[in-house]
């Protein structure tokens, strides 16, 4: 079966590409607007379902991957930021502190109609940083496309005093170990 990832991100596509499997990706249109009183894990997971959803209607013969990320502090989403700014105060707060990634895994067969989903958290323990330290690694690394403003795939890694989850990969947006259940239930053969 034609695999889809449904996502314009380029970490997702850097991730499944070390699955080894042949895969086309489309960007899904979907609003990420969380919705009034949703929790961040369950925005997440709603956005993972909509987005291969979204892409199933253009590939109805397909297995669609969709997949998004909340990433919380104190109970409160930190989205992209965006900004030089926004990421300085992002991760000020995070100083100190523990920041959990909640990424969500959707795998549709467009075919069947079959989703199987499920959310993966992941805990970041941030070091205690200084607002000079933040603001060089923000000017060498300029993460504002990532959620909670650090890439601990590069630069971040020196932001980060432990971590911990079932799956590292979902800190970088695609529960990989989570996917391969998924994909096999689905008759994919992988090694």
């Amino acid at each position: 079966m034609r695999l889809v990832l449904a996502s314009s991100s380029p970490y997702r596509r850097q991730l499944l590409a070390r699955l080894m499997l042949p895969f086309d990706v489309m960007s899904p249109d979907v609003d990420e607007t969380p919705l009034a009183g949703e929790k961040p894990w369950d925005t997440a997971l709603r956005l993972a379902k909509l987005k291969a959803e979204a892409v199933a209607r253009r590939h109805p013969a397909a297995l669609i991957i969709g997949s998004d990320q909340v990433a919380v502090l104190d109970e409160a989403p930190l989205g992209k930021p965006g900004s030089f700014e926004n990421a300085k105060k992002q991760l000020l707060a995070a100083s100190g502190r523990e920041v959990v990634f909640h990424t969500a895994l959707a795998l549709l067969n467009a075919a069947t109609g079959r989703i199987q989903a499920r959310v993966v958290p992941f805990t970041v323990k941030f070091r205690s940083l200084t607002a000079a330290q933040i603001e060089r690694y923000l000017e060498r690394e300029q993460p504002y496309d990532c959620a909670g403003s650090a890439k601990s795939e590069g630069l971040g890694i020196v932001l980060i005093e432990r971590f911990y989850g079932d799956d590292p990969n979902a800190l970088v947006g695609l529960p990989l170990i989570a996917l391969v259940d998924m994909l096999r239930e689905e008759g994919v053969s992988l090694p």
